[in-house]
């Protein structure tokens, strides 16, 4: 006979049971913060057991009120054991018979308490009136729908959900589905929902607070509701209006119509990550679902944009066709990832969202140029290691890689496809595997056979290429930051453009090398369009065509970022030289692209400090020009480009000390803080001008400090307080770093936007290292069951560079390791190290210092 032990540390629950139906009546009382609740599970028994274990996790179940009662005999069976084993999160319950095979009701009463920790049913604060009030909230991505109510905790333990809820009456109260009837009684009132579809645990919700919202309708007649803090309403329209259009264009684009009579969407205060799919209630943080036309930047806009149209995808493809277990879990996000560009480009056409893709690949390719990476089909045995996997592998080269194998097979097939596969797995799950086989039944392509390659291996190639004898030459081989070599090998498929962009070939290199019959052209241009998740590196003479063709602007905005991207990657595994990486910015004259502007300045004053005054030099003189074009202020009927592009080239020259941007800056930040409302500072150059601004702080020069805290604690925009959380620690004094990290601590700051103020000057990374140790074991309490800690981690220790820092690094986390920070860790210390090799070769760059004198001269 099974005993508890026999279900200890397995990463499943076992299959002799699962559940059919939960009906869930749940009462929150938001002054003590505790919870109560009842659920019964019509569970259908498979194979003989005295056993039903399930998840449950931080509640207190009521062992007497357990009973099964079979459907065929209705006869309660009470259980003589219940037990929960704490660290596997499970609930065995033992009965003294055999359960009879079928359906039967499993009953459970249980206690819980809302919680701080934005998982599992928990507390947000929120104010109306200056009052500070409880609002009640779930969150139950990835496996914590077992800290509400005991259940089969598993995605593809798929159930239909009843729920209740026992509120104040005064509070609105939303789940999944829509409301049939209220029950007022006194200050209470019970409110129950439609029984739901069937769905996984991870995407039941309920919230309970004070709201106000707008409405409107999609085309086919779906309500749609954007809810807000009272008195936000009108920030809501944006994501409202959005919601509409994308609903419309996924229901053509899958053929399949939304499933569920509504869809809310709502902006929770206190919420750990962007937003979660709930199935028809999907949450957000406020500063992915509002827009305020008055104080939002164009960034701002673009970001709720493609958060609503993600969320939105989530609806078809993950909540209606569920990923079978979590190993398959970049289908769901790199899916919604790469579609939510798809709704973004056919919205707002004039945005040319997909040269913007390039920073989700970006993302994507330098993580996975780590040898601590992980494949994109990752183990999951336990469920204490998935959230680390919601990373950049998952959701950025998750949507790479179906942006890469769409346009290989081309869009209409692709989309034919996608119609296919969710109708055949609609209200069921998949594995990665069925994606592949309907692709390729639809494609008569070798899709299984070309993704395997992709998903089922870390990392990727850098394709090198040479011209001979009228052959292009191309050999794969894997790609690493470190420089290290592998032997892996990949399915790449090749595009080309010779001298135009009339001039294509596309070519599929199955082997480690292979070679192409092509006449002679002025360049040649791989990975057309930057569509392929892989690096190329160009010989000498191949490589100064490309430069050419830059300079005379031949070259898409999209290639032109894709060969400077790949030589800063080859440049920082040394396989390239800095002089060269420099040579090539200098083509980009007219723009470039800032980013890469920071790494090369830190890695140049940890490598040759004698070298940045004049390397700061050349980089503003890159920047200058586009800054001066588009200037301070905006121009009536200018892109959205350009808005975006604006505050970010500012931004660039205020953290390299560009003195007449630091004066303008402080000349318009003294009238904003006259005048909150002065059109000197539009807020798609506040985020510039408050870096700007903390460039000349320091202990005895305060003021715009101070200035900038006041601001802060009188606004009530999220983005607002964003915009200055990511400004401050940009101060080169350390002590002034040390006070913004501690304020970083305070009840001033949610502790989900703590995580965007680490990002701290060159001069303050000791300070900031030291803090961190400091503040460790309140960090750990704090921030320790999501993956928000990870961020400490991998901002305040990855921009070190010496092998010293990484062995004191190591140190102090031996003792400290715990399973949800372990990968992160490790992939930042790597990053220390690529980095001390980064900084060795500069040194050894005897053509560098003349270069960057004659470059600023």
């Amino acid at each position: 006979m099974a005993s508890y032990s026999d279900f200890k540390s397995q990463s499943r629950l076992p299959k002799f049971a699962s559940p059919k139906r939960y009906d869930i009546r749940l009462k929150p009382d938001l002054t003590t913060c505790k919870f109560q609740g009842v659920v019964s599970i019509d569970v259908d028994v498979v194979s003989p057991t005295k056993h039903l274990v399930l998840n449950a996790a931080d509640l207190n179940v009521d062992s007497s009120s357990v009973s099964f009662i079979p459907k065929s005999t209705s006869k309660e069976i009470r259980a003589s054991g219940v037990g929960l084993i704490e660290e596997d999160e499970i609930l065995v319950v033992e009965f003294g018979e055999e359960l009879p095979l079928g359906i039967g009701v499993l009953n459970i009463s249980f206690q819980g308490t809302l919680n701080d920790q934005m998982k599992g049913f928990y507390r947000s604060v929120y104010e109306i009136n200056g009052e500070k009030k409880n609002m009640a909230v779930t969150q139950f991505e990835p496996a914590d729908a077992r800290r509400c109510f005991p259940c089969w905790d598993e995605p593809a333990a798929k159930a239909t959900f009843k729920i209740t809820l026992d509120v104040p009456s005064n509070l609105v109260a939303l789940s999944n589905m829509p409301v049939i009837e209220e029950k007022k009684e006194g200050d209470l009132k019970t409110v129950y929902f439609e029984e739901s579809p069937i769905m996984s645990t991870y995407l039941v919700a309920v919230v309970v607070g004070l709201f106000d919202f707008v409405e409107s309708h999609a085309s086919d007649g779906v309500k749609v509701r954007c809810y807000c803090q009272v008195g936000k309403s009108d920030q809501g329209k944006f994501a409202l209006e959005v919601a509409v259009k994308t609903l419309d264009l996924y229901r053509k684009y899958f053929d399949v119509p939304y499933a569920l009579p509504k869809l809310d969407m709502i902006a929770i205060p206190d919420f750990a990550a962007g937003a979660m799919e709930n199935y028809g209630l999907v949450t957000y943080r406020e500063n992915a679902l509002l827009y305020d036309e008055k104080h939002s930047a164009a960034a701002n806009k673009q970001r709720v944009a493609i958060v609503v149209a993600h969320e939105l995808a989530h609806q078809w493809f993950g909540n209606l066709v569920t990923m079978e277990w979590w190993t398959h879990l970049w289908l769901n996000e790199g899916f919604a990832t790469w579609v939510s560009y798809l709704a973004a480009d056919a919205l707002f056409p004039e945005w040319k969202i997909w040269t913007q893709f390039l920073d989700q690949t970006t993302d994507g390719l330098r993580l996975d140029g780590l040898s601590e990476s992980h494949p994109i089909e990752v183990e999951i045995n336990h469920a204490s290691e998935i959230d680390e996997i919601f990373d950049a592998i998952s959701y950025r080269k998750g949507a790479s890689l179906i942006r890469m194998l769409q346009s290989y097979i081309g869009a209409d097939t692709f989309q034919r496809a996608l119609a296919c596969y969710i109708k055949k797995y609609a209200c069921s799950n998949a594995k990665t595997e069925d994606l592949w086989a309907v692709l390729e039944e639809v494609s008569i392509e070798p899709v299984k056979e070309l993704m395997n390659s992709w998903t089922q291996q870390k990392g990727y190639p850098v394709v090198s290429v040479k011209m001979i004898d009228q052959k292009l030459e191309l050999e794969q081989s894997l790609f690493l930051l470190s420089g290290s070599p592998g032997d892996s090998q990949w399915i790449v498929p090749i595009t080309l453009c010779c001298g135009s962009y009339d001039n294509r070939r596309s070519y599929l290199l199955k082997e480690k090398s292979g070679s192409l019959d092509i006449k002679e052209s002025a360049w040649f241009k791989l990975n057309v369009d930057q569509t392929g998740f892989y690096r190329v590196k160009y010989d000498e003479e191949l490589e100064a065509r490309l430069r050419h063709a830059i300079e005379s602007s031949q070259l898409s905005a999209t290639d032109r970022f894709g060969v400077l991207d790949d030589s800063f990657a080859l440049c920082t595994s040394g396989q390239q030289s800095m002089t060269t990486l420099l040579t090539l910015m200098a083509s980009f004259r007219e723009e470039t692209e800032y980013t890469i502007s920071y790494k090369i300045m830190r890695i140049v004053a940890d490598a040759t400090p004698d070298l940045v005054d004049n390397l700061k030099k050349f980089l503003i003189s890159l920047f200058e020009y586009p800054a001066r074009r588009l200037g301070w202020e905006s121009t009536p009927g200018e892109s959205h480009l350009d808005a975006m592009l604006r505050g970010e080239l500012l931004t660039v020259l205020a953290q390299l000390g560009h003195e007449s941007t630091l004066n303008e800056a402080s000349r318009r930040f003294d009238a904003f803080c006259a005048d909150r409302d002065s059109p000197l500072l539009p807020p798609d150059t506040r985020k510039a001008t408050y870096t700007a601004v903390m460039q000349k702080v320091n202990a005895s020069n305060r003021s715009a400090f101070e200035a900038l805290l006041k601001v802060y604690r009188e606004t009530d925009l999220s983005q607002e307080k964003g915009r200055i959380i990511g400004s401050l620690a940009s101060c080169p004094d350390p002590d002034i770093v040390l006070e913004v990290l501690n304020f970083l601590l305070s009840s001033e700051v949610r502790s989900q936007d703590a995580i965007f103020g680490l990002s701290v000057s060159k001069e303050g990374r000791e300070t900031a290292w030291i803090w961190l140790q400091d503040k460790w074991d309140y960090i750990s309490k704090t921030w320790g069951s999501g993956y928000l800690i990870t961020r400490f981690i991998s901002t305040i220790v990855s921009p070190f560079s010496t092998t010293e820092k990484a062995k004191e690094i190591e140190e102090f986390f031996a003792s400290r390791m715990k399973p949800t920070i372990a990968r992160t860790l490790r992939q930042s210390l790597e990053r220390v190290q690529i980095n001390a090799r980064w900084v060795q070769a500069v040194q050894k760059d005897n053509r560098l210092a003349q270069l960057v004198q004659d470059m600023c001269s």
